[in-house]
């Protein structure tokens, strides 16, 4: 019986999301990284459309391999952020099915590495996934605190022009899954 209370508490963390228990922090030299070099993010083409609706956080991230920041209101085309962390399994189950759907071109995908100050968990995780997005490194978690959220994964959908048209936070998704939210919150395939 004891058994299958056990099975049933790890059911229900692992369908909720995942939640990151706070602990010490690092030397501010773990938590933002020098970096240099040509940036992650290729800088857009053409001016993006003005802005309606809510803007996304003013956050400017690192890149997680160096190559400057970023900024999610500077982005000047739509754009699919996913907040992920190592400790978090349905992460683990979303992420390949983003990198599919990275792969088809049409909209720039953005991972950020959140709330994890493990950067070697970090490498890891995107070699043995084959990530082949721009991953940006949020070690103390700004932007999930920015978007009001406390599990993970988070999905941003973030127009051209800076905005946050959706904010999905549920079940992880299929790549099928992020191409319907794409095309409905900011109209590209």
């Amino acid at each position: 019986m004891r058994r299958i209370g056990l099975v049933a508490l790890v059911a229900l963390v692992v369908l909720s999301g995942c939640e990151k228990e706070t602990g010490e922090r690092p030397p501010a030299a773990d938590r933002h990284p020098t970096v240099s070099g040509a940036p992650c993010v290729p800088p857009a083409s053409g001016a993006p459309s003005p802005a309606s609706g809510p803007k996304a956080p003013d956050l400017a991230l690192a890149c997680f391999a160096g190559g400057g920041e970023v900024r999610l209101t500077a982005l000047g085309r739509p754009a699919i952020v996913n907040l992920w962390a190592t400790w978090c399994r349905p992460c683990y189950d979303e992420l390949p099915a983003l990198n599919e759907y990275a792969k088809r071109g049409g909209v720039l995908v953005l991972g950020v590495a959140t709330d994890d100050k493990r950067r070697s968990e970090i490498t890891s995780t995107v070699a043995d996934l084959g990530l082949t997005f721009p991953i940006l490194y949020d070690p103390d978690g700004e932007l999930l605190l920015a978007v009001g959220r406390r599990n993970l994964p988070v999905t941003l959908f973030v127009t051209a022009a800076g905005t946050l048209a959706h904010t999905y936070n549920g079940k992880p998704l299929d790549a099928t899954g992020f191409e319907r939210l794409a095309r409905e919150h900011l109209g590209v395939p």
